[in-house]
């Protein structure tokens, strides 16, 4: 009995075949790419001809300089222009006569002044004080105080203290100068000034034997009596 294959069956057995066929063509490209090791490239060298470039050149020019300016002739008048040379045998004449001049006479120097001017000057130390009645400053601060009247709205009021006083006894004698230093009311000074001016004339201060001007201070009492 002959056995006849359906054409079913053939084609499973064609299928199976290919398949194998694939799987071995797959595997042999998978080896094969492992296998491949690229070649060495090489680097050819490049023959870069580059053509000199060709530009025009321009040519620099500078700024001409001035030449500085010559400096200015200044005009230079030689003293031998206005000098006469001579030489040394030349005689000089002179136009001063020496016969007039009397060699033996004496010659008369004027003395140089040196006195001192005390007259405007105030002292307040000199050699020789200056003394009042043969006396000094507390002579005149005496007679200054017997004469001195209390005002008597000083007195009302109970106002009293001390006045201190300067002046300047001049080189005629006479007292000027006459300032209030310190009072406790102008009562009391206006008193006290009215009696210095009526002082009588004073013995001038001396300066190496110079009559000066001197100046003193002197207090005055004002006090109420119990």
């Amino acid at each position: 009995m002959e056995i006849k294959k359906s054409p079913k069956a053939d084609l499973q057995n064609k299928r199976g075949l290919l398949l194998e066929i694939g799987l071995i063509i797959a595997l042999g490209g998978v080896i094969a790419a492992f296998a491949w090791t690229p070649k060495e490239q090489k680097i050819e060298k490049l023959d870069l001809n580059i053509a000199p470039v060709e530009g025009e050149i321009m040519e620099i020019t500078r700024q001409e300089q001035k030449p500085p300016e010559p400096p200015k002739k200044t005009e230079i008048t030689v003293i031998t222009d206005i000098l006469k040379v001579v030489t040394n045998d030349t005689k000089i004449e002179t136009e001063i006569d020496f016969a007039e001049f009397d060699m033996n006479q004496a010659i008369e120097v004027a003395p140089v002044q040196t006195e001192e001017v005390f007259e405007e000057e105030i002292f307040i130390i000199v050699e020789e004080k200056a003394s009042f009645m043969g006396g000094d400053e507390g002579t005149f601060r005496n007679w200054v105080q017997q004469r001195v009247k209390y005002p008597a709205i000083a007195q009302e009021n109970g106002i009293q203290g001390k006045v201190i006083i300067s002046f300047v006894v001049n080189t005629d004698g006479s007292v000027s100068n006459i300032e209030v230093l310190r009072t406790p009311d102008s009562t009391l000074s206006d008193e006290a000034v009215r009696i210095i001016k009526s002082s009588p004339k004073w013995t001038a201060a001396k300066q190496r034997n110079k009559s000066v001007r001197q100046k003193f201070v002197i207090p005055i009492d004002f006090r109420i009596s119990d």
